[in-house]
């Protein structure tokens, strides 16, 4: 654990210290030697489950994609966000990478944590670095707006996950997730165990997020700046659902009997946010509404409580996290060409840019859940799990596969075939660092393919 921890903490000092002209460099090199190093925690899972274990902090094989996941994402944000931020003033330049490098390191620890108290600290603190992210660093005015829902919405959520943390202590006597699976809680009365089940859940499912609660996350995705935006998607939105696996072996009792109205508002969920991405036609928007579409199969196959359930919400959490932060980015690097978000003035920009039109193919593939993509895994297990619980779930599951095709082909139809618009005479060409950093989100994914025991979870450890 320290042979991570410690370095991604001494980037801090090192970015204040290091000469202005290798601020950059310096961030970018140390960061990838940590994200390579990270991929050691996949290889030394233990099948008796934690691993790494000390006082407060240890991996297992839940935490450890989402770890490895969170310090992958560190330099692709840095590499993502340099070519902007260089030609701000220099003090400026070394906030954004603390802020980076602080936000990483919160998303690590709250991983790793094994006391509920601590995972909720760390799980409250990666508020702020995301704020800082998009008020200070979004392009457009409405990135104040974005903020204050973000903060509302956080807030509101975690409040009372606060209140059932300290009452789920008051009645196991320790908030271990170590040793609190084996405790008998006390009993409570049935209308006490349903205020107690929503307030340890809507915070994640707030974070998720859950379709009426996700208005958060489509302000924030679409105001904040490139690492804003990948780092959201990518681990953000995972916290949710990693929150939500810990706690529901506590509440599975009182799950049984509640899932059924949470389940039929997420299913439908899927299907009102998928619709609507068929008639976005801002680019960002489209992405962001295709994650809430399908974070809404995660929290699905969660509330199912079974091991393909889980299984599958894992993979597609990873999977999701990787794909939607390589749209993103790239949508913003065809913002940065024509200035505009709207589908229908980007037309035709694969006769501009053929490299990039083939890599976008492929984030779209890879979004519609193509087989043998990891994605395409993770989604017939959620299927598969919700099929099992009811048989009705394959009309909606199935109506979701088909939005979710149509809208991801209509997406790369509008934007990379067809006439460019008259108003664009030329667009600068890709360059190196554009191909290397979509590289670095694509290659995990076919890498997964070949190994996908390392993001099942638990259920196959």
């Amino acid at each position: 654990m320290l042979k991570i921890l410690v370095p991604m903490i001494m980037m801090i000092p090192t970015t204040l210290f290091v000469p202005s002209a290798s601020i950059w460099s310096t961030a970018g090199c140390q960061s990838l030697m940590i994200a390579m190093a990270s991929l050691t925690w996949l290889i030394k899972l233990s099948e008796t489950g934690w691993t790494h274990v000390n006082t407060y902090l240890a991996i297992d094989p839940l935490s450890a994609p989402l770890m490895v996941l969170s310090c992958w994402l560190l330099p692709l944000m840095i590499l993502a966000c340099q070519k902007t931020t260089m030609k701000e003033p220099v003090n400026r330049q070394r906030m954004h990478v603390i802020i980076l490098t602080s936000l990483s390191i919160f998303l690590v620890l709250a991983f790793s944590s094994t006391e509920i108290v601590m995972f909720f600290i760390m799980f409250e603190a990666t508020l702020m670095p995301t704020l800082v992210i998009i008020t200070r660093w979004g392009a457009q005015q409405e990135r104040l707006i974005a903020g204050i829902y973000f903060i509302f919405y956080t807030l509101a959520g975690s409040i009372p996950l606060l209140v059932s943390i300290l009452m789920l202590e008051n009645t196991t006597g320790t908030l271990s997730l170590l040793t609190i699976l084996y405790c008998s809680p006390t009993e409570l009365d049935l209308q006490t165990d349903k205020l107690w089940w929503v307030g340890c859940l809507m915070a994640f499912m707030t974070k998720i997020p859950l379709y009426g609660v996700h208005l958060w996350l489509l302000k924030a995705q679409v105001e904040a700046p490139n690492a804003g935006s990948m780092i959201l998607a990518a681990v953000l939105m995972k916290l949710g659902g990693y929150g939500m696996i810990r706690l529901m072996g506590i509440l599975e009792p009182v799950t049984h009997e509640l899932c059924y109205p949470f389940m039929v508002f997420t299913l439908w969920g899927v299907i009102m946010t998928g619709t609507i991405c068929l008639r976005q036609s801002d680019l960002k928007a489209m992405i962001a509404y295709s994650s809430v579409s399908h974070m809404g199969l995660v929290t699905g196959a969660l509330l199912t409580q079974s091991v393909w359930g889980l299984a599958g919400a894992l993979v597609l959490m990873i999977a999701h996290g990787l794909t939607s932060s390589v749209l993103f980015y790239i949508a913003a690097t065809h913002y940065d060409r024509t200035h505009t978000r709207s589908i229908i003035l980007m037309r035709g920009l694969q006769k501009f840019l053929p490299l990039i039109g083939m890599w976008w193919f492929f984030a779209i593939l890879a979004n519609m859940a193509m087989p043998p993509l990891p994605n395409f895994t993770g989604e017939i297990m959620i299927i598969s799990s919700l099929f099992k619980w009811s048989n009705w779930t394959i009309i909606l599951t199935g109506t979701a596969t088909m939005i979710t095709a149509g809208y991801s082909l209509f997406n790369y139809l509008k934007t990379q075939r067809g006439e460019l618009p008259s108003h664009i005479k030329t667009l600068a060409p890709s360059d190196t660092r554009e191909h290397i950093l979509i590289v670095l989100h694509l290659a995990p994914l076919a890498l997964i393919m070949l190994k996908p025991e390392v993001v099942w979870g638990w259920p196959y450890s």
